[in-house]
């Protein structure tokens, strides 16, 4: 089973760009996060004409979340936790692998900055939320896959010039402690679990020739409940797609169970 993750940074724009992905990649499930758009907006039937469903948790102009699928499903969750401005960022279903039951959640986590205001202490009010969920979930024992847009660089090595950002609401060392604490309780990085190498990054801004020069981040993440971390055969950052016209400025992340 094969399943991606991408900020498209507007569907509509990079509609052309998720329908190629699609038919080269061939993942059974595409988690995609920053779809700017309200649901009933959505290019259902587009994606439809090339074998795929979707269930869309979508915003005007800002956020949403979508889940594009060619499995059955069930149990479609469009609040995942509680988030208390009710912005659309999340969506999970539910998917029968090799008879177990995993729960699919596509996330994106606030970016937080300025630090300063008031979107930075939402982004924390909205992390302990969504840690509660997740640890709840670990003692329970369900088995989870969480793809998605975490606004969270959890190291040094997963960013250009450190130093840089150390006060940046992506790399803040209160932020990174939450990303570590959900990690504790029983959740593992599952790039970092195949690939230990520094400068592998999922977001170039789109100034000063980021990408040329690989300035970039690692904020894009698949998390798996350590009880499946086991089907973990492979995770690949699907660097080629910054490179097409008019390019999402992050890329997708492709995990693929054995």
């Amino acid at each position: 089973m094969i399943i991606s993750s991408w900020n498209v940074n507007s569907v509509r724009v990079r509609l052309n760009h998720i329908i190629q992905y699609l038919k080269k990649n061939k993942p059974n499930f595409l988690l995609l996060q920053e779809i700017k758009t309200e649901s009933k907006n959505f290019p259902f039937s587009e994606i439809k004409q090339i074998g795929y469903d979707s269930e869309v948790n979508g915003q005007k102009s800002y956020n949403g979340v979508a889940i594009i699928y060619n499995k059955k499903i069930s149990n479609i969750n469009f609040n995942v936790i509680n988030d208390e401005q009710k912005q659309s960022r999340t969506i999970a279903v539910d998917v029968n692998y090799k008879n177990q039951l995993i729960k699919i959640i596509s996330v994106y986590v606030p970016n937080g900055n300025p630090v300063d205001t008031d979107k930075y202490q939402y982004k924390l009010k909205w992390l302990k939320s969504f840690e509660t969920f997740l640890i709840n979930q670990s003692k329970l024992k369900n088995k989870l896959i969480i793809g998605g847009d975490f606004n969270i660089i959890p190291n040094e090595e997963d960013v250009y010039n450190p130093e840089d950002w150390e006060n940046d609401a992506l790399f803040r060392i209160e932020i990174r402690k939450i990303f570590r604490k959900i990690l504790n309780e029983g959740y593992e990085d599952s790039f970092r679990l195949v690939n230990k190498e520094p400068n592998n990054y999922t977001f170039w801004d789109y100034q000063q020739r980021s990408f040329d020069k690989n300035k970039g981040l690692r904020i894009d993440h698949f998390l798996l409940s350590k009880n499946i971390s086991h089907l973990i055969n492979d995770v690949t950052i699907d660097k080629y797609l910054r490179t097409l016209e008019r390019p999402s400025d992050h890329v997708p992340i492709r995990l693929t169970l054995n």
